[in-house]
């Protein structure tokens, strides 16, 4: 489904080329769960800014579904991100003076869904967060965990192949953030392919696939139960392979 071939990202800054990633290759297959991790600057959120097809590649060759994601014009980009990915961030990104179930309504009113399918998506979406009692209450009125989840739904609303999830827990304590994490693996238990960039190793080691990343390149590959056995500081950069 996403395939990465050599993918380089460079940056002009102050007048010196940034490699910001490094002729990554990868494949993430439809349904798979995958974490990102390293520290910041490691090239993380940019790969994840590509695969939203957020960004484009510097060099090197990204296909989504079989698409030259490089080749495609900005209208075809955008159909893509409006109908095959969703995004969940850190910071949530709700609309304060909109309710719960109009932040959710929100990506549809764009895409010129019709009203009587929106309430039903809508209600549906909030339902598989768990929201569905907390639709009129404004961000301002709901906890951390409760943004978020309001936040996955509206991600989730135009029904997309793929969520990424940019350090979705970052602002939560604990129990929230074990929550949500539980929000999004039934998702992908559903067949949706997940992948979530994060600094937590608890989070990662819950994911099928963990991918190590550090300046621009992936240093490691691991499954999350190999993770889940070893002390943070084992997650030692290696050779790629």
């Amino acid at each position: 489904m996403i395939e990465l071939e050599r993918v380089c990202r460079t940056y002009m800054m102050g007048g010196q080329p940034l490699h910001a990633l490094d002729e990554v290759s990868e494949t993430i297959e439809a349904g798979d769960y995958v974490a990102l991790m390293g520290p910041s600057g490691s090239g993380k959120s940019t790969l994840l800014n590509i695969v939203g097809c957020l960004d484009r590649p510097s060099s090197g060759d990204y296909r989504l579904d079989g698409e030259d994601v490089g080749a495609l014009s900005e209208a075809r980009l955008s159909e893509i991100r409006r109908h095959k990915i969703g995004f969940v961030f850190q910071t949530f990104h709700l609309v304060p003076r909109l309710s719960g179930a109009e932040n959710v309504a929100f990506p549809m009113v764009f895409a010129g869904v019709a009203r009587p399918e929106r309430h039903e998506r809508v209600s549906a979406a909030l339902e598989a967060v768990g929201l569905r009692d907390r639709e009129e209450h404004r961000p301002a009125e709901l906890s951390g965990g409760e943004r978020q989840r309001v936040a996955i739904a509206r991600a989730t609303v135009m029904r997309p192949r793929v969520l990424l999830a940019d350090e979705p827990t970052g602002n939560l304590d604990s129990a929230a953030g074990r929550q949500v994490m539980e929000v999004l693996e039934n998702m992908n238990a559903g067949g949706l392919t997940l992948v979530v960039v994060t600094h937590d190793p608890a989070v990662a080691s819950r994911a099928k696939r963990v991918i190590v990343m550090a300046d621009g390149r992936i240093v490691r590959r691991m499954r999350g139960a190999e993770l889940a056995q070893r002390a943070p500081l084992a997650v030692a950069p290696e050779a790629s392979r």
